[in-house]
């Protein structure tokens, strides 16, 4: 499934393509371009066989509320928790790498991404510790701000939420 086939749901709108989530997002950023803006991507999954996950692209007009979207993959069985919190991490990056981009082209050059996260549902406490150093490590090798729990809501909550 590639980034153009794949819908998104918003509760506003329902089910869209990527072309009108970007419209949403430049609308919703150029109705007060002052503002200061997060761009979050996280995804989830339950932990069961065969599961989905949900990517959640959320952006935050830091202060002042938040729109978001978010996507299910197709059903799939992981061997084991250490492939569905990879496959979790690889989701939200290949949606960030894409977002960044048409952004870019939307917004222009000067369109501010650093500093945007992807969140990821593992933490210090529990079976995911070990996991932490090596999936923050590939996230910031792509140029991202990995963000892990407690503080990761755009995978334990938002995306957590449509799963």
């Amino acid at each position: 499934m590639t980034i153009e086939s794949t819908k998104f749901h918003n509760e506003r709108l329902g089910w869209v393509s990527i072309e009108e989530v970007l419209k949403e997002i430049k609308k919703f950023i150029e109705s007060q371009p002052d503002r200061f803006y997060k761009i979050i991507i996280g995804t989830d999954s339950k932990a069961a066989d065969p599961s989905f996950l949900v990517t959640a692209l959320t952006i935050w007009r830091v202060g002042n509320g938040a729109i978001h979207f978010w996507t299910r993959s197709p059903e799939k069985n992981f061997p084991s928790m250490r492939d569905r919190i990879w496959q979790e991490a690889m989701n939200s990056i290949m949606l960030a790498q894409e977002i960044r981009s048409s952004l870019q082209d939307l917004l222009g050059e000067d369109f501010f991404w650093d500093g945007n996260e992807i969140h990821v549902d593992i933490g210090e406490n529990g079976p995911t510790n070990e996991l932490i150093e090596g999936v923050t490590g590939m996230i910031k090798g792509y140029n991202f701000v990995p963000v892990i729990k407690p503080f990761a809501f755009g995978a334990s909550v938002v995306a957590d939420r449509h799963t």
